[in-house]
């Protein structure tokens, strides 16, 4: 998969396929179903081995209770049968595994968010990314240690996970959106480390060098057997590859998925019990959710319920916005898009033509 697009993920262009036409999907949009279809397979590997290893992989599962973390203060739900389920893809940096990013890199980032809304019927769902450099209010949020930290106007959505935690992107999300989140799913990047040693390994396929700039993996042009070390290396490394933006590194992380997601079904990994166990054993390590999901029966009835969405028909929208006046380097929420969006998902009903269209776009 080429890495050049330069254009930065707030940019996607509006997908507008022509009639009779096969549709086209943008970078933005393979990366969210890239990341839609990893999730899936990693609730799927918890749900199906949890009957004979229940104790064991319980105790994976880290979990957040939102009621408790957020308080009564949150969206009424409008439609009981349909689920939003907010997805969170982060980034530990702690430790050694910073010098691969030089900078700033203590704590956790998370750099992907999607709010994926599921219809009653649970046949077709709708992902709405939401740009890292959006600026939205910050409402009042109590941070990892309990502390309260107040609202604040024009703040980074990226920075919400990092200040206050996945309990404050939910709760900024809620008011940013006016829809009830009923469930979290936070996938760690770090953790496909062990995942992809359960699996012996996973190839990936380059069509330019990897030069190994700024503590990257340095590999040539073609194909590569990658162990977990290599292909967390792989999935952060920026500045060696393309145009060394983030969206290229992201990119690589959605190559890197669908190829793990290749070798799962190589594998036949789902008809093999002994191989399920090792794979759910990894996954879940990975895995935060809410407390609702937090263990394998209630992931297992869920990623049961979720076997009818295909994500290949999933449809992929960018939170409409437009470029700041302040900082072009910014963007805002654009209006009334935005609000005739947020008001379809909550009310499950089809998103009009116009709440698609960004008037931040390439």
């Amino acid at each position: 998969m080429s890495q050049d697009v330069k254009t930065p993920d707030h940019r996607q262009a509006p997908d507008r396929p022509g009639r009779g036409r096969k549709r086209v999907r943008t970078r933005g949009q393979r990366i969210r179903r890239g990341i839609l279809l990893t999730l899936l397979v990693l609730l799927l590997a918890a749900g199906g081995a949890g009957w004979w290893a229940y104790s064991h992989l319980n105790g994976n599962i880290d979990s957040v209770d939102l009621d408790q973390a957020i308080g009564d203060n949150r969206p009424k739900k409008v439609v009981a049968g349909a689920q939003n389920v907010l997805v969170l893809g982060s980034d530990s940096r702690a430790g050694a595994n910073g010098d691969l990013d030089h900078g700033d890199v203590s704590g956790a980032r998370s750099d992907t968010a999607m709010l994926v809304h599921i219809p009653e019927g649970r046949s077709k769902a709708t992902a709405v990314s939401i740009p890292r450099d959006t600026l939205i209010t910050r409402p009042e949020c109590k941070d990892k240690d309990g502390k309260t930290l107040p609202s604040a106007n024009r703040v980074m959505f990226n920075s919400v996970y990092s200040l206050a935690g996945p309990a404050c992107v939910v709760k900024t999300v809620e008011q940013l959106s006016g829809i009830r989140v009923d469930h979290f799913v936070e996938v760690d990047f770090a953790g496909f480390k062990g995942l992809v040693d359960a699996l012996g390994g996973v190839t990936v396929t380059l069509d330019k060098p990897m030069t190994g700039e700024k503590g990257g993996l340095k590999l040539d042009a073609g194909p590569h057997r990658l162990n977990g070390t290599d292909s967390l290396k792989f999935v952060r490394t920026r500045y060696g590859y393309g145009d060394g933006s983030d969206l290229g590194r992201i990119g690589l992380q959605q190559q890197f998925m669908m190829a793990m997601l290749s070798e799962i079904k190589k594998q036949d990994a789902f008809g093999n019990p002994a191989q399920l166990y090792k794979l759910a054993d990894a996954g879940t390590k990975s895995l935060t959710t809410d407390s609702d999901l937090a263990s394998l029966t209630a992931l297992s009835d869920f990623a049961q319920s979720m076997k009818g969405v295909d994500p290949d028909t999933m449809e992929t929208i960018m939170l409409p916005v437009a470029y700041d006046k302040v900082d072009p380097n910014r963007v805002i929420v654009a209006e009334p898009q935005a609000t005739q969006l947020w008001e379809a998902l909550r009310a499950d009903k089809k998103v009009p033509a116009s709440a698609k269209d960004s008037p931040a776009k390439g």
